[in-house]
């Protein structure tokens, strides 16, 4: 009889709650450099046993000058969307009350992999009475996307070996 007027929501470990994932983030950084440099060195012989003629090959050894200039500019941008529902459990109910949530959730489709993992704390008034919670509600979110698949292979950075081949072929 008791579980008639008892609330439905989490409160203890390893009861499920459903969170409701929706976040959205860009960031946008830009940069420029610019450097110059310039030097110089002059180096003759004056007298060789006895002076020298101006018209002389050892009058002036060695007039060395070296100019360098770089300048650069890179522009990069991100943005991310993410919205998706996942099941988690209350991993812990820590002393205020407050409970620990995790949760992981896989999907594949047509060979690609992806895994979506979150993590957060949640005040018990924040659930709703069916058990759902949105992440803007989760204190220390913490939210990791791994995928894995074709699509991930053609987009992921080549190791260093081909890099550098890439850079010494012209084709």
């Amino acid at each position: 009889m008791s579980d008639l007027v008892r609330d439905p929501r989490a409160y203890r470990t390893d009861d499920l709650v459903t969170i409701l994932v929706s976040d959205r983030a860009s960031a946008i950084a830009k940069g420029a450099t610019s450097t110059s440099r310039k030097t110089s060195a002059k180096s003759s012989i004056t007298s060789l046993a006895g002076t020298l003629p101006a018209s002389s090959p050892w009058a002036n050894l060695a007039a060395m000058g070296g100019d360098t200039k770089l300048d650069g500019q890179g522009q990069t941008s991100r943005e991310t969307q993410l919205t998706t529902t996942l099941s988690a459990r209350v991993t812990h109910v820590l002393p205020n009350g407050n409970l620990v949530l995790e949760g992981m959730k896989e999907i594949a489709v047509n060979s690609e992999r992806q895994t979506i993992a979150v993590r957060g704390v949640c005040r018990p008034q924040d659930l709703t009475q069916g058990n759902v919670v949105r992440s803007e509600r989760l204190a220390e979110l913490e939210v990791r996307i791994n995928g894995k698949g074709v699509v991930n292979d053609a987009v992921r950075r080549p190791f260093i070996l081909y890099r550098i081949l890439l850079g010494l072929l012209p084709f």
